[in-house]
């Protein structure tokens, strides 16, 4: 039912996309940044590969791009697959809305694309658990939404259900290290042992440059992806220098519990009390608060997701954007659909030093350490250190 469906929902979306110019001013980056990797693998080998769409689909025959650009109006009546005279984007967040990290960036990209293009404000349900996802995300399919963006695999279990129940909506997914190929839904993956290595070998060059050895990576619950992010990190960290160390601090309860600010800062001013240098919060609600305390001790600090730290609009103060900034995914996925190569069903996964989206960027990098991590991001993307981030993947996800 849904696979029938899939190429009328993308012709609507490639021809409204097309014609028009919005999405182009949203993109940030080059036209050619996400294509190269559009194949639909799954993170570090250990994810289901994504199947191709299937070969009786129909090819899209929508007007040609020249021509002339579609009003608002048109744009409306093309997206409105419910009939009510409005586009609305529907947004599923598993955790705050305004964590200035990861969930938010997701929400801030729909908020911008949704206000370029004239159409309603988003719907955005924010804090979902695990366990009340179907239902949560069931009630925001009843609100007249055509597309419902989901932040994150966390709460994407009820997925295949609530597709089949909701055909008409658009569904997509910012599923992190990935979630099962479904053909009514198109997904946007990242590798978190190649971003986290890059964040590491970023902090191990400002550690060399502003002195000290020590980092605390303050998270959760030590889940799978996690452990594959702190361990990739030491990784990382300690290819600068060996003697560079890491601790990790769990301070949420399980599962999925990034937003306790509590416990996040007290356990960062145990860490500043035993000499920490340098801190990665890998939080969502908490993260905020911790960057500012970190602040206020002068310590080495960075985003976790979030893209725009390092823009002067910022208040806080980061010394590294670890980049895998799900409103960046959001928007570099939209091309593809402009494009014709991304559809319901697809799944693309972004790759550090192949697409630009995901990665670790130092702010205000010298020469030198822009060199290096240029060095470090021809090196992943080269495949030299597969092995190594697999070998850290499978013991992560095989430990849970």
């Amino acid at each position: 039912m849904k696979s029938r469906q899939s190429g009328h929902h993308i012709s609507r979306l490639l021809v409204v996309l097309a014609a028009t110019s919005i999405i182009a001013a949203a993109c940030g980056s080059d036209s050619s940044s996400s294509d190269a990797t559009s194949a639909a693998t799954a993170a570090a080998g250990t994810e289901p590969a994504a199947t191709e769409p299937a070969a009786t689909e129909p090819a899209a025959t929508e007007p040609a791009a020249t021509d002339a650009p579609a009003t608002s109006a048109a744009i409306a009546s093309t997206l409105d697959s419910n009939g009510d005279g409005k586009v609305v984007i529907g947004i599923a967040a598993a955790g705050p809305a305004d964590d200035g990290a990861y969930y938010q960036a997701v929400v801030d990209a729909a908020k911008t694309l949704s206000t370029e293009n004239g159409f309603e404000d988003p719907i955005v349900v924010d804090n979902i658990q695990a366990a009340d996802a179907a239902t949560a995300i069931g009630d925001l399919a009843q609100q007249s939404v055509d597309i419902i963006i989901v932040g994150a695999s966390e709460i994407a279990e009820p997925l295949p259900q609530l597709i089949e129940q909701y055909p008409d909506v658009f569904w997509y997914c910012n599923c992190g290290a990935g979630f099962p190929p479904n053909p009514g839904l198109s997904q946007s993956t990242d590798d978190g042992g190649e971003i986290s290595y890059a964040a590491g070998y970023a902090t191990g060059l400002k550690l060399k440059e502003k002195g000290g050895d020590s980092v605390v990576f303050i998270g959760c619950c030590d889940l799978g992806f996690e452990k594959q992010a702190y361990m990739s990190f030491e990784l990382g960290l300690q290819a600068v220098d060996p003697a560079y160390t890491m601790t990790y601090v769990q301070t949420g309860d399980f599962p999925f519990d990034f937003d306790n600010t509590a416990n996040a800062t007290a356990a960062l001013q145990t860490a500043i009390d035993n000499g920490a240098d340098a801190v990665y919060p890998y939080l969502g609600g908490a993260h905020r608060p911790v960057v500012q305390a970190a602040n206020a001790a002068g310590l080495i600090t960075m985003s976790a997701g979030s893209s725009k730290v390092c823009e002067s609009t910022e208040e806080l103060k980061y010394d590294i954007a670890v980049k895998f900034d799900g409103g960046d995914y959001v928007t570099a996925v939209m091309k593809l659909i402009v494009a014709g190569t991304f559809k319901e069903g697809d799944i693309k996964q972004f790759k550090v030093g192949v697409d630009p989206e995901p990665g670790a960027e130092i702010c205000n990098a010298t020469p030198d350490e822009q060199k290096a991590m240029d060095d470090v991001y021809a090196q992943i993307a080269s495949g030299a250190l597969a092995e190594q981030l697999g070998k850290i993947a499978g013991e992560a996800f095989a430990q849970g």
